[in-house]
């Protein structure tokens, strides 16, 4: 088994080649041992060099929305009035720690996306 450490794009590129070559190889086996000692390097080096910034908050909502095919009146209990959803849907205004329970409870969308863009300044 012939495994070099992923230094760069390059080294990237051709593990995640090798991996699509392996892929579906069976566990125990010489290709499948190959295999998962590569997952464990690509998973590391995109750990380091792809990490992903977390979701935009009024982002996360919107999606949300779109999911649920919710207007901005259906916000109005998770949020409070119409112009304060105005307001959060135009970057105007933070998210305060009330509408983000509110959110989280009644629209399922996850804390960390409704946190993720900056915290909260409405505690």
């Amino acid at each position: 088994m012939d495994i070099q450490p992923i230094r760069n794009e390059q080294d990237y590129d051709q593990a995640l080649a090798e991996i699509e070559g392996l892929w579906g190889a069976e566990e125990g086996t010489r290709a499948g041992d190959k295999l998962d000692v590569l997952l464990v390097l690509v998973e590391d080096y995109e750990d380091k060099h792809h990490r992903l910034s977390p979701p935009d908050p009024v982002e996360a909502i919107k999606f949300r929305m779109e999911q649920m095919n919710l207007t901005r009146k259906d916000l109005e209990p998770c949020i409070g009035s119409r112009g304060r959803v105005s307001e959060i849907l135009n970057h105007r205004r933070e998210l305060s720690l009330n509408m983000i329970r509110n959110l989280h409870s009644k629209l399922s969308i996850p804390l960390d996306s409704l946190i993720g863009g900056g915290s909260p300044t409405h505690f």
